[in-house]
C-alpha cells in the first residue's frame, strides 16, 4: 500500500486524515493542527506539551491506529 504523500505537505494531510481517523475510533478526543506559511504542527490535548511535526505525529496516530 502506497503511503499517499511525496512531500511534507502531502504528509501533513495525510497525518490530519490519520488524526482524524483516531478520533473517529475513540483513541483521542481531539487534535490541534497550526498551521504556518511553511509548516504545520500538531498538537494532541494531554499527550504532551510540545507540539509534533507533520513527520513526528503521522507516526504517533499509524502507531495509535496500530498500523505500525
Amino acid at each position: 500500500m502506497t503511503q499517499g504523500f511525496h512531500d511534507e505537505l502531502s504528509l501533513a494531510d495525510r497525518a490530519v486524515a490519520l488524526g482524524e481517523q483516531a478520533m473517529k475510533q475513540g483513541i483521542i478526543p481531539s487534535f490541534v493542527v497550526r498551521h504556518y506559511p511553511d509548516s504545520r504542527q500538531f498538537l494532541i490535548p494531554d499527550d504532551s506539551a510540545e507540539p509534533l511535526t507533520p513527520e513526528e505525529a503521522f507516526l504517533k496516530f499509524k502507531k495509535m491506529l496500530g498500523e505500525i
